[in-house]
This record gives C-alpha cells, structure tokens and sequence, in this order.
C-alpha cells in the first residue's frame, strides 16, 4: 500500500494524488494539518532520502519561524521537522517495501509508480 504525506491545500500535494488517481493506484492520505508526522517517522524517512531532501528550508513556515537565523545543524532540523510539520517538504511517498520518494515530478512518476 502507498501513503502519501502532506497537506490538501499544497499544489504539488493535489497533483501527486491526480497522478496516482489517474493512474489507478490505491494510495492513503495523511493531512499534516489533522495528523502530525513524528520524529520517529521522519528518521526512518531519512535512511533513505537526504536531510537537505526533505527540510523545506524555502516555505513561509521557514522564513516565518526565522530558522535560517538558527544555523540548524541535522538534529535540530530532525526536532523541529517533527515540531512543525509544514517544514517537510511535501509530498511525501511511502510506497512498496518501505521505500520513500519527496517531491512531485511526473516523469519520476511515471518510472516510479507505472
């Protein structure tokens, strides 16, 4: 089963679930907004994909919270991924045998996914 992360109202968000929708592929939503992402999760997430993948360091929730004044280093970047969920970068795929994909391409789809 497939799961993806993030939240309704992200483009990027709609268009992964068009994508799969479109295609005939079974998939779980989970609305940041209703049911926060912890720490544990998104550490399993980054045994596959890269901090730098996954921290949103170009969203408003970044600039607004001033985290570029913090100089994060990756465990505090993990701390308040988990704390404010709107800084993982969205969506989010969990897909076959734990694998995880970031981010909305549809040509990546499409050798992903098809």
């Amino acid at each position: 089963m497939m799961t993806i992360y993030g939240i309704k109202t992200c483009s990027t968000v709609g268009k992964a679930r068009k994508f799969m929708k479109d295609n005939g592929i079974d998939f779980d939503f989970v609305d940041y907004k209703i049911e926060s992402v912890g720490e544990e999760k998104i550490r399993e997430w980054l045994k596959q994909v890269d901090i730098n993948i996954l921290f949103n360091n170009k969203g408003k929730k970044y600039r607004d919270l001033k985290l570029k004044e913090l100089n994060l280093d990756d465990e505090g970047k993990i701390v308040w991924m988990a704390k404010e969920n709107y800084l993982l970068k969205r969506p989010v795929i969990e897909y076959g045998e734990g694998k995880v994909h970031v981010a909305y391409d549809e040509e990546i789809y499409k050798k992903i996914f098809l």
